[in-house]
């Protein structure tokens, strides 16, 4: 079993890099995430840690993967092309499956756990 508390991880602890492909396109210029993954299957198939992201605007397209989240701070809203936005805020699970493409717009700093997973 393996165990952690995201919402104890201080950002500096985490692995900082700029967001874009394969992940997402911003749309808003530069937005730094930091990161830790704490999970990943001997396949490597399945990922799973935490996340932390800048406020902006980015493009995702889940075309290869999926990812379920659990926002721990902050919030963002996620709109699938074609719909009508959601507002994620701490406590809030989403689901990406296969396929899901539209845009995140991180309002306030985000902080979630995901775990992402290929087939």
């Amino acid at each position: 079993m393996i165990t952690f508390r995201a919402a104890d991880f201080n950002a500096g602890d985490l692995q900082e890099q700029k967001l874009g492909q394969p992940t997402a396109e911003p749309l808003t210029g530069d937005i730094l995430t930091r990161s830790q993954a704490f999970f990943t299957s001997a396949d490597s198939r399945i990922v799973s840690g935490t996340w932390e992201c800048e406020p902006g605007a980015s493009r995702w397209e889940f075309l290869e993967r999926g990812e379920v989240i659990y926002v721990i701070s902050g919030n963002m809203t996620v709109q699938k092309d074609g719909e009508e936005p959601v507002l994620l805020t701490p406590g809030t699970t989403a689901v990406f499956p296969m396929g899901w493409t539209g845009t995140w717009t991180v309002n306030e700093t985000l902080r979630k756990v995901f775990v992402v997973y290929r087939p």
